[in-house]
Order: C-alpha cells, then structure tokens, then sequence
C-alpha cells in the first residue's frame, strides 16, 4: 500500500543519480525563476518587511547548506538501527537530533528504499524541497518536464538518470507540499561493510537522496 504522504502516486505499472544535469528532463528558460526571487526580494524591502541586510543574511546561511548534512543523516542510519527507526519515524527530529538545525514547522518525512521497492521525490506544483538538509534543489528539480514526467513516466525519467531497475521493483513517487518535505533513505551498497561514517557519508550525494539514483560503492 502507497504512504499515505504520497498524494496518490504511488506507481506499480508505470515507474522512473548522479548530480550532473540531464537534458531530457531539463527545461531552459529558468531565469524566470531568478526573476521572481528578485521582484520578491525588493518589494519585501520596499515594504519594510526585512532589511537587504537581513536578507543576504538569510541567503548566505541557505548557501551555507548542502547535501553534505543529508549525507550524515543516512550514514548514520546506515550504522546506527536506533538512529533509523528514529529517522523513519520523524524526520524532522532526527536532523534537528544529530545536525543541531530546526525543520519545524515544516515535517520532514524520510521514506526508505528496500530490495523491492525504491522512491523518488517530486513537487508536481512547484519546487517544494528539503532545503534545510540538501540545499538549494538542481534546476531540473525545478523544471516542468521533470515535475510532471517523474509522476506520469518515473521509470523512463530514472532511466535517463542511469537507474534502470529490474520490473519486480515498485516505484513511489512521493509529492512534496509546502509544509511537507521528503528525503530518500537509499540503500547502503554491497562493499561498504567496515567503512567508516565519513567514508559512507562521501558515497551519499543530493540526486541519490532525492531518488533519481542509487549509491555506488566505487563513487
């Protein structure tokens, strides 16, 4: 049965890593993007709601996230099962718990792969992402193609990403909202017993997170 957080798209007969952009899945134009963050950024100014200086603060403690925090959090559950069944069963305070940041308001859901079963994440209205432990999300995140393709074709979208999974896998595809986030607790590949969790967390990268590939032992 789909999580219930899926919002229904939960694919059985229609399915879909690195961080490289893929053309198939990119849309060009995304400049527009830009364009609204700036009208945005000075009406709030103009407005009096934040000063230009609070604001390029807020922008430089954003930059100063990246997937690396992700990273941590999966390899630590990959070595410590009581720090993953508290990872699955609230997101939100396990990266507060060992990253020391706040999620909250916003929940954080961390959805797991398995032998038979491998997710991947999407906003299909917009770019609802879980900035908070992987950063600013690629462009192609952000693009329609990949937004409304990853739902109606998630195979054929994870195969241009180089995921090609066998037909008795299922493939979750997992809706963010706006106060909704998701994260993919990958699979720790064969030939990592005995690596350390820095070593594990350098193998974990953003697109294996979001789903569109799988971690590989000799990344």
């Amino acid at each position: 049965m789909a999580d219930p957080h899926t919002q229904g798209h939960d694919h059985h007969d229609h399915d879909h890593g690195d961080d490289q952009p893929h053309a198939p899945v990119e849309e060009k134009g995304g400049g527009e993007y830009a364009l609204m963050a700036e009208a945005m950024r000075q009406l709030l100014v103009e407005k009096g709601v934040i000063t230009a200086d609070e604001f390029r603060e807020q922008i430089e403690r954003m930059d100063s996230r990246s997937p690396a925090l992700g990273a941590r959090m999966v390899a630590r559950a990959w070595v410590d099962p009581a720090y993953k069944a508290r990872l699955l069963k609230d997101g939100s305070a396990a990266a507060e718990e060992l990253l020391d940041i706040t999620v909250a308001p916003l929940r954080l859901i961390v959805v797991e792969n398995k032998p038979k079963l491998h997710n991947m994440i999407v906003c299909t209205l917009c770019s609802c992402y879980p900035r908070n432990v992987l950063g600013l999300p690629p462009d192609w995140y952000k693009s329609r193609p990949y937004r409304s393709r990853a739902v109606s074709e998630p195979r054929a979208v994870l195969a241009e990403f180089g995921t090609v999974l066998p037909d008795d896998v299922e493939v979750r595809v997992h809706d963010s909202t706006a106060d909704m986030r998701y994260l993919v607790l990958p699979m720790r590949p064969a030939g990592t017993e005995g690596w350390s969790e820095e070593k594990l967390a350098a193998i974990v990268t953003r697109d294996t997170m979001i789903g569109v590939t799988e971690p590989r032992a000799d990344a």
